[in-house]
This record gives structure tokens, sequence and C-alpha cells, in this order.
């Protein structure tokens, strides 16, 4: 999996891009987010960074295959072709951890977002 595609998961935590419908519950981290990924371990690429959205605790990404969500409490949860990252948001910034893998080699890091 190129890094890429992990930086739109994660992002979770965590996202950007859309208004909220009126139909979605609204949810205290409803927004646009910036997500900055670092790679500890692995061979994915060492840093990506991407926006993505949160509507109604859903995380989404433009063009991405993105399925994640986020608690009113802040528990971050995001899968992606096969990656996954988890975390927590506080206010306006949230950090976590996730892994996946590059050419079957398993990568891992650390993510970090701040609410645009």
């Amino acid at each position: 999996m190129r890094f890429g595609r992990i930086a739109v998961f994660c992002a979770a935590p965590v996202l950007a891009g859309t208004l909220a419908a009126p139909a979605f519950a609204q949810n205290p981290y409803d927004g646009n987010w910036q997500v900055t990924i670092v790679t500890k371990s692995g061979s994915c690429e060492p840093t990506a960074s991407s926006m993505l959205t949160v509507a109604g605790g859903k995380i989404t990404a433009p063009g991405a295959n993105v399925s994640g969500t986020i608690g009113s409490g802040g528990l971050v949860k995001v899968s992606i072709n096969g990656a996954y990252a988890n975390g927590q948001l506080s206010g306006n910034a949230g950090s976590g951890k996730w892994n996946g893998a590059s050419a079957g080699i398993p990568c891992s890091g650390r993510w970090e977002a701040s609410r645009q």
C-alpha cells in the first residue's frame, strides 16, 4: 500500500472538505482536519499530509475509500485498504497510531491532526 493511501485514512483521523448534511447528527469533532502521518518502522514514505472531513462523526476524504468514525468522546477508529489507525481527538487537535503495509512489508507510525 502506498503511504499516500495511509495518509488519507488517518486522518482519521483524522478530517477536510464538505459541510455536514442536516440529516447527520452533530458531533463535536465535525469539520475539516489536517492530518500528518509519520512512519516509524517499515518501508512506507517517511511523512505525508492530507485533509479529511468529519461529518456526523464519520470520516471521509474525496476520492478515497475511507471508513472511520469519531465518537463524541473523540475516540478515532479508521481503516483504508487494509491499513488501520486509532487515536484520540481533544478540542482542535489529536494524535494516535497507524499500521499498514507497503509492497507487503509492514509499516507503522504515528499521526497528528489539527482542526482547520
